[in-house]
């Protein structure tokens, strides 16, 4: 699930290149992102995430059209004083756990991020996985934001409605931060 076009290039020459069945999976939304694609051959790892901003108060594991609305987000939150650690796993199988447990146990605080729906979604999946080595290092829980629980519509404007944006992140996070046990309040 590549976020950027040189993800694209480098993911989908190893999704050609491995001798197991690999499920590329493109996001409309991504097709008129611009970026540096160099023309020499290259490939990237699958399993092998990278942590696309450094950061020290949180960490936001997110994938492909996602990692753009939590990069915004993490920009904004800059200026209030709060460091969020970006990492965009770039494949789900296999996951790389070890970057992602790493990164929970610096910042003690994780929120996952996709746009399908939450009841049985990415989310759920990556929470599962890591749940197991990092509950010892949360400061708060593991925390899923994803979209509705209902299909992805066609309209452009309910879309919007429906996915997480850069806006609902940067609540998410405050939220978080500012009440770290998940109390109702």
């Amino acid at each position: 699930m590549p976020s950027t076009p040189y993800d694209a290039k480098g993911l989908l020459k190893s999704a050609i290149r491995d001798n197991n069945a690999v499920v590329f999976i493109e996001h409309k939304l991504l097709y008129n992102t611009k970026g540096e694609v160099p023309e020499k051959d290259y490939t990237i790892d699958l399993g092998k995430a990278e942590i696309k901003k450094k950061g020290s108060d949180i960490t936001i594991v997110v994938v492909s059209y996602m990692v753009l609305k939590a990069m915004e987000a993490a920009k904004e939150l800059e200026k209030e004083g709060i460091s969020c650690e970006v990492i965009d796993p770039g494949t789900l199988s296999p996951l790389d756990k070890d970057t992602i447990v790493n990164s929970v146990k610096k910042t003690g605080n994780i929120l996952i991020v996709h746009e399908s729906a939450v009841n049985a979604g990415t989310g759920a999946y990556i929470s599962q996985v890591i749940g197991e080595d990092v509950f010892d290092w949360l400061d708060s829980p593991i925390t899923v934001l994803g979209g509705l629980n209902c299909p992805i519509p066609y309209s452009a404007k309910l879309e919007e409605a429906v996915i997480p944006s850069a806006g609902s992140i940067k609540e998410k996070i405050k939220k978080l931060l500012n009440n770290p046990k998940g109390d109702n309040k």
